[in-house]
C-alpha cells in the first residue's frame, strides 16, 4: 500500500490513490462504513482515519459527506459581480465571509467575481443578495437554475496525468430545480451533514444524536436521498487544485431556449465535463444559459478541450464566452443559518 503513484504532479503513496480515487462516491451506508473501506484497502480502521485525517491537513479533501443537489434542501444561485480591480480582495474577502457562501473565484471576465450563494428559501436568499450588494456596492448578476444535466465534480486519478479531469460518469440527466418538503428531522439532519462525517468507529450514530435522531433512521433517510437523486454524491469529497487540476473553465453558451435541454444533455455526455447546468439569462449584460466545467492540468490543455467539445456538440456558430478561474477565495460547503450544504 505505500508503493508510489503519480496522478498529479505530485507523488501519491497508493493507500491516498485509492482513498481518494475509490471513495469520492458510494461510501458503504453501514454502521461502519470507515471499517468497511479498510478491509477493503487492506488496513484497519485506525489506519483510515490516519490517512484522511492525513489528506484533510494537505488540503486534498475537504470532507467526507454529501453533496446535495441544488435547490432540493436549499434555495441557491450562481451570483457575478462587476468589481474593479483595485477592490477585487476586499470585496471578495467581504463575499467570503458569508457561512452561506461556497465557491467564491475571481474569472478572467468584465464580471469578475463569480460566487454561490444559498438560503432556507428563495426570499432569505433575495435578502442574502441585496445586503452583499448593498455593502459591496458593485453590481450583481443573479443567475438561478433552470435545469442541471451534470452535478458531480468527483474526480477520477485513474486518468492521463497530463490531461483534463475526467468524472466517473453517470447518465446525464434532466433534473427541474424543486425543494423538499422536509420534515423537521430530516432538516436536522441535512443540516448536519454540512459539516461532514466525523472520523469516530460510527458516524453515522454520531450524525444522528447531533440531528435528534436515531442510527439506523440517518442511514435509511441518506441511502434514500442517494437513490432519488437528493445527494448527488456521497463519499470523500476532493479539492481539484491540491490534486493537480489547477486550471478550471466555464464555459456558458447562448442557446435558444427551445433547445437548451437537447444541447445540455448532450454536452453534459462528453467525459470532460464535470458540471453542466442551464441557468437563467441576465439581459442585457449576460445572454448565456447553458453552462458546463472543465477542469483539466493546465489552461492550453483547457481550451483544446474547450474547442473539441464546440466541434463535436455542434456548438461552433453559437455565442459563447470562455471564464477561466484566477484566483479562489473560498471552496467549501454552504452552511446557512440551520447549517444545510448542498456543494
Amino acid at each position: 500500500l505505500h508503493c508510489a503513484c503519480r496522478t498529479d504532479r505530485f507523488l501519491m503513496n497508493n493507500l491516498d490513490y485509492r482513498l481518494l480515487n475509490e471513495f469520492q462516491r458510494d461510501l458503504p451506508l453501514c454502521a461502519a462504513p470507515y471499517e468497511k473501506i479498510g478491509r477493503t484497502l487492506g488496513i484497519d480502521e485506525a489506519g483510515v482515519f490516519a490517512a484522511l485525517n492525513r489528506l484533510r491537513q494537505d488540503g486534498k479533501v475537504s470532507r467526507v459527506g454529501a453533496v446535495f443537489r441544488p435547490n432540493s434542501v436549499s434555495a441557491s444561485t450562481l451570483v457575478a459581480m462587476l468589481v474593479p480591480d483595485r477592490r477585487l480582495s476586499e470585496v471578495a474577502a467581504l463575499v467570503s465571509s458569508y457561512p452561506s457562501v461556497s465557491h467564491n473565484y475571481s474569472r478572467n471576465y468584465r464580471w469578475n467575481l463569480w460566487f454561490v450563494a444559498a438560503a432556507r428559501d428563495d426570499k432569505a436568499l433575495a435578502r442574502l443578495l441585496d445586503g452583499i450588494e448593498a455593502r459591496s456596492d458593485c453590481p450583481m448578476l443573479r443567475l438561478p437554475l433552470v435545469e442541471s444535466y451534470h452535478i458531480d465534480l468527483g474526480f477520477d486519478l485513474g486518468t492521463d496525468p497530463l490531461q483534463h479531469a475526467v468524472t466517473r460518469r453517470v447518465a446525464a440527466v434532466r433534473r427541474k430545480t424543486s425543494a423538499l418538503a422536509l420534515t423537521d428531522t430530516e432538516a436536522a439532519l441535512a443540516a448536519q451533514l454540512a459539516t461532514g462525517l466525523a472520523l469516530v468507529p460510527r458516524p453515522f450514530a454520531e450524525l444522528a444524536a447531533r440531528a435528534g435522531t436515531s442510527e439506523r433512521a440517518a442511514i435509511d433517510t441518506i441511502a434514500r436521498w442517494v437513490k432519488d437523486g437528493v445527494i448527488t454524491r456521497f463519499g470523500v469529497i476532493v479539492r481539484h487544485h491540491e490534486l493537480g487540476f489547477t486550471s478550471n473553465a466555464m464555459v456558458a453558451f447562448d442557446i435558444p431556449d427551445g433547445q437548451a435541454t437537447e444541447v445540455g444533455l448532450r454536452v453534459a455526455a462528453f467525459p470532460e465535463v464535470t458540471l453542466c447546468a442551464q441557468r437563467a439569462r441576465c439581459l442585457p449584460a449576460w445572454p448565456y444559459n447553458v453552462y458546463c466545467m472543465i477542469h483539466g492540468r493546465d489552461e492550453q490543455r483547457v481550451r483544446a478541450q474547450i474547442d473539441a467539445l464546440r466541434e463535436r456538440g455542434g456548438l461552433l456558430h453559437r455565442p459563447f464566452a470562455v471564464l477561466f478561474s484566477r484566483q479562489r477565495f473560498k471552496q467549501q460547503a454552504a452552511r446557512l443559518t440551520n447549517e444545510i450544504a448542498y456543494g
